[in-house]
């Protein structure tokens, strides 16, 4: 790890590190409060991957939605109008939006073929976005003169790289460069996020193999061929199990390349200097 003890990380003159964990724990929070205390550049894989990635599969699908609506086609076919994402930090609709939910056309659902086309393109995107952060490192000192820099991952990032290999390259180039912090939360934790998943069921990236034996397997419970799925049927019957999936991943990620925090911590801390002192201490018990 490029800090070794407490010491070395709060005496740092660069102190950079990596959040990773379930969504809804605490990851894009830490990181806007360190943003907004100044000196801190926040670097999001999420909105990385809907602008620089996945920025044009966004817009080309909205315009094949305008296309259909005679009105929109006319202005579009004669550049009278815009059609883009206003994606954000704090709201990554347009990428859920576009990675959709396989299931019932009706129901606004994709064939799942089309489904895993879009989530090859987000794993490509994702991975490219995560081996982009030392040169976001690079440029929050040179061009914005930010001594200190916090990644924030997105969920799936246990999805694209492999912990418990050495050489994986995803996982050497982020450990290189930063602190890989997971966030760990208790069964409470993910009861509640499976309770307001269930409110509110969203689109999310998993792993191919993971997938398929998901839909498989929820045919034959269900009994329904494809376009009869009600897409936010299967995605709400996936989560709790994609969560059980990825909590052993999370694990080997802390393990092996970094160290852990508990998310009731984490939602304790209030500024930064509170953030510096909880990892210092994560890195006095590893």
């Amino acid at each position: 790890m490029i800090y070794e003890n407490a010491q070395q990380w709060q005496t740092a003159d660069h102190r950079r590190v990596l959040l990773f964990g379930m969504s809804g724990l605490g990851k894009t929070h830490v990181s806007n409060f360190l943003r907004d205390a100044g000196g801190w550049f926040h670097y999001s894989i999420d909105y990385r991957i809907g602008t620089r990635y996945m920025g044009e599969h966004i817009a080309d699908n909205a315009k094949r939605h305008a296309m259909q609506v005679p009105f929109l086609r006319d202005l579009l076919m004669t550049d009278s109008i815009y059609i883009g994402s206003n994606i954000t930090f704090n709201n990554l609709a347009p990428l859920s939006a576009y990675l959709g939910k396989p299931g019932d056309p009706a129901k606004g659902g994709l064939p799942f073929d089309e489904y895993m086309i879009r989530q090859e393109q987000h794993r490509v995107a994702e991975i490219g976005a995560l081996l982009d952060t030392p040169r976001f490192i690079d440029r929050s000192i040179d061009i914005y003169g930010y001594p200190h820099f916090v990644c924030d991952s997105g969920g799936s990032i246990c999805e694209v790289v492999d912990p418990w290999d050495p050489d994986d390259e995803i996982m050497n180039t982020l450990a290189s460069e930063t602190l890989m912090v997971w966030i760990k939360g208790t069964e409470a934790h993910t009861a509640e996020l499976v309770r307001r998943f269930d409110r509110a069921p969203k689109p999310m990236y998993y792993q191919a193999e993971f997938l398929h034996d998901a839909w498989e397997e929820y045919g034959r419970e269900t009994g329904l061929p494809e376009d009869a799925v009600d897409p936010d049927a299967f995605v709400r019957w996936t989560y709790a199990r994609a969560l059980a999936h990825r909590q052993p991943r999370y694990e080997a990620m802390a393990q092996n390349w970094g160290v852990t925090v508990t998310a009731e911590d984490v939602a304790n801390v209030r500024d930064a200097d509170g953030f510096v002192a909880l990892i210092g201490r994560a890195l006095e018990t590893r």
